[in-house]
């Protein structure tokens, strides 16, 4: 088995950040979504790996490499503009050969993996299996409806009145079947190949395409507030590894990581709190859910339940929380009082926060 990893959107939910950087590559417990994913797929034994990228290809190739950190072989494939998840799989074609793979889009985390559920695919090997998942609103999804043997019997785009509650999630297992089904349909009304028509082309043409449920932690990474609480959900897995420097005037609780070279000086860490190699923290109460990168500097400030990009420095600056800090930014005030901030702060931006 093959995978195919779409990592080419745009990320129009995630400005400013995605003015700047891939969605993809937006860090979670300080490792990219991106790196997340491959690690999931890993996890299944599946090694020949097709990422599809897009303006970003250069920056995405340079972080994840040709995926030998993870233990893969990663081959990127140029999409020139967003045409949809089938047209994905029409450019990738001489990638996927004849091979069954798992199509998987790469700004999805599911952290408890996904591994019983391919188990499920080489075992029964569907003509297509997709996976879905129980959501309070379907209409903003691609809805699966089951008939009365629990194989697939339709697929709606974001239905108004959806008859079902299982949403796709962005996880499909295909045979080489898909193939004849993506050279088979038509652009949709928006101008692409979707996934969804490709995959009703088979139900009505007698294929056996199956579901299965998953019952594990999905976030879809597409906006700042997913970003956050998927970042919360890592958080609480976290072991303690103190790598770098503690003075002795400072206290660290338990579930804290802190990266070689780093150092806390005159601080205060209440875990779950990762921080990355070489940051400074310095006369800092950091709270419970936050995420610091690498290269950081923070001095005099209090900063719980964020995420701080690579390079970032933050001075003077109390109650700080909910935030979404930048590579390179530097949020700064010469006020102490001031009782509460928000931030979503992109790449190379400077802030100044007054009372």
């Amino acid at each position: 088995m093959k995978a195919l990893v779409l990592s080419g959107g745009a990320g129009t939910r995630l400005r400013p950040f995605s003015y700047s950087m891939p969605k993809q590559l937006v860090p979670i417990a300080n490792k990219p979504v991106l790196a997340h994913v491959l690690q999931n797929i890993k996890n299944l034994g599946v090694r020949e790996i097709g990422v599809i990228v897009g303006d970003w290809a250069p920056e995405i190739a340079d972080v994840m490499g040709d995926g030998a950190q993870c233990g893969t072989r990663v081959t990127y494939i140029r999409q020139d503009h967003p045409r949809g998840l089938a047209h994905c799989v029409e450019i990738a074609r001489d990638f996927l050969g004849d091979d069954d793979f798992l199509m998987y889009l790469g700004d999805n985390m599911l952290p408890d993996g996904i591994t019983s559920i391919a188990e499920e695919f080489a075992a029964n090997r569907p003509t297509a299996q997709v996976v879905v998942h129980k959501v309070p609103d379907p209409r903003a999804f691609g809805v699966v409806e089951l008939d009365a043997d629990g194989k697939v019997e339709r697929l709606v785009e974001k239905p108004q009145q959806p008859r079902s509650d299982l949403a796709l999630i962005g996880v499909y297992f295909f045979t080489p079947a898909i193939h004849e089904a993506v050279a088979a349909i038509e652009p949709s009304a928006r101008g692409e190949l979707e996934i969804t028509d490709a995959i009703q082309w088979l139900v009505a043409n007698g294929a056996d395409v199956r579901a299965s449920e998953y019952d594990g932690y999905w976030k879809d990474t597409g906006n700042v507030d997913d970003v956050l609480e998927c970042n919360r959900h890592l958080l609480d897995r976290l072991g303690a590894h103190l790598a770098g420097d503690v003075d002795d005037a400072s206290e660290v609780d338990d579930q804290v990581v802190i990266g070689a070279g780093a150092r806390i000086v005159r601080s205060r860490i209440h875990g779950p709190v990762i921080v990355g190699e070489n940051t400074v923290v310095e006369d800092c109460e950091i709270g419970p859910y936050t995420s610091i990168g690498r290269d950081c500097v923070l001095r005099a400030s209090a900063v719980s339940d964020s995420i701080v990009l690579d390079r970032a420095q933050i001075s003077r600056v109390q109650g700080l929380r909910s935030s979404l800090i930048g590579r390179d930014a530097t949020v700064g005030t010469g006020d102490w009082t001031a009782p509460h901030h928000r931030l979503v702060v992109g790449d190379f931006t400077r802030v100044e926060v007054a009372a």
